[in-house]
């Protein structure tokens, strides 16, 4: 049985950024550069400004794309390293995380328009949750 890649893993903290699971999803999106798929993770981070929709991994294992939103009010689509996202050192020591009950719902066309029109990807998930409401079983 393949793992839904939208899934939270069991005891899933959210500090592994990329975990197995999720890595076919990315890959598989990354093999499909023409495109739109749904956002496979979130990551963010947990004390101030930075959210990242990512949908695909590269082969080189580092560099990912998606749409990037360091909330100064203009999400762009783009790619970002890995390496260089697992490197943030933020106040208390905390790290960037992702979120381990994320649903993208919508393909990453939409969530750039709507992260575009509202000004933040945040501002967008509140929007999305309503035009693609969680099905029986899956976390709001």
């Amino acid at each position: 049985m393949t793992p839904n890649p939208q899934e939270a893993l069991p005891h899933d903290d959210g500090l592994v950024l990329i975990p197995d699971a999720l890595r076919p999803a990315l890959a598989a999106n990354a093999a499909r550069p023409d495109g739109d798929p749904v956002p496979v993770l979130k990551l963010f981070n947990p004390t101030g400004p930075g959210t990242w929709l990512i949908t695909e991994l590269n082969p080189d294992g580092d560099t990912m794309f998606g749409l990037c939103d360091l909330d100064m009010g203009c999400a762009e689509l783009g790619s970002v390293s890995l390496r260089e996202i697992t490197s943030v050192t933020l106040p208390f020591g905390l790290t960037l995380e992702r979120d381990v009950c994320f649903k993208g719902r919508v393909p990453l066309s939409t969530w750039t328009e709507i992260a575009r029109r509202t000004g933040s990807i945040r501002e967008a998930e509140a929007i999305v949750r309503l035009v693609a409401p969680a099905r029986d079983g899956d976390p709001a």
